[in-house]
């Protein structure tokens, strides 16, 4: 029999996939946190992972949620995060592309993502990339509704040992065809004094590895960054505050910057 939509994945008991915290904030800029959540939506089990591993930074940005809370807080912006493991279906890749629901993640194989079908992928999107993203959408319309100037933030963090390879830098910035916000973020670290920070780094954004900033931020020609933290330094409460009040502190000058 023919079913016109795909299966239900999310039971109603569940979380719902995506929160937004602080709705009425009046910063102008607008927190972003797409890699979250670690959960994994129970009718999909553990998708085959030995135990410990959706702990790992393959499930989840291992303290990017706390950072953007506490950045929130000090800051009174909106944060949008999703609550499920980008190993269900990563909400900064487009749709249908590899990496999207992977197969493979750094060197570890995801057997729950093999053989599904092309139904149980729509519930993925239906369900979970397409609430977090319309929860954007919706917050940006309504800004731009009532004429309120937006920045996006988008908070993340990586690993300081990719496949072998250690990564120096304490923070990378990301950004595609409008650098100018980063560039500008990128002079203020810099000025902290101790820091290194990654330009483009640890890897360089394009419309085929981000999918949030993108379309949200570049098709609406709104000024943004994407920001990766080094999660040593933020694997712990003190450091987590302590980047969420750097941010705090140089995010108001770079806006101050912007607007001259």
């Amino acid at each position: 029999m023919f079913h016109p939509y795909p299966p239900s994945l999310l039971a109603a008991h569940e979380p719902a996939a995506v929160t937004v915290e602080r709705p009425q904030g009046i910063s102008p800029f607008l927190l972003l946190c797409d890699h979250a959540g670690q959960a994994i939506p129970q009718r999909l089990g553990d998708l085959g992972l030995a135990s410990g591993e959706i702990d790992r930074h393959i499930g989840w940005d291992i303290g990017a949620l706390n950072v953007s809370q506490h950045l929130g807080q000090h800051l009174d912006a909106t944060l949008i995060h999703q609550h499920y493991s980008r190993l269900v279906i990563d909400c900064n890749r487009t749709p249908g592309v590899v990496t999207s629901i992977p197969l493979i993640s750094e060197l570890t194989a995801i057997p729950g993502n093999h053989g599904i079908t092309a139904a149980e992928m729509g519930a993925r999107e239906q369900e979970i990339f397409q609430p977090y993203h319309q929860a954007i959408a919706h917050t940006l319309n309504n800004r731009l509704a009532q004429d309120r100037p937006c920045a996006l933030i988008a908070m993340h963090s990586f690993t300081p040992v990719f496949k072998g390879e250690a990564r120096p830098w304490q923070v990378g910035l990301l950004f595609n065809r409008q650098p100018k916000f980063a560039l500008l973020l990128a002079e203020l670290l810099r000025e902290e004094g101790g820091l290194q920070v990654g330009i483009n780094q640890p890897y360089a954004m394009t419309d085929a590895t981000d999918y949030t900033l993108p379309v949200h931020a570049e098709r609406r020609a709104l000024p943004y960054v994407g920001i990766e933290i080094r999660q040593d330094l933020i694997a712990d409460a003190p450091g987590q505050q302590a980047w969420a009040a750097r941010f705090a502190r140089l995010l108001p000058q770079v806006w101050q910057h912007w607007e001259i």
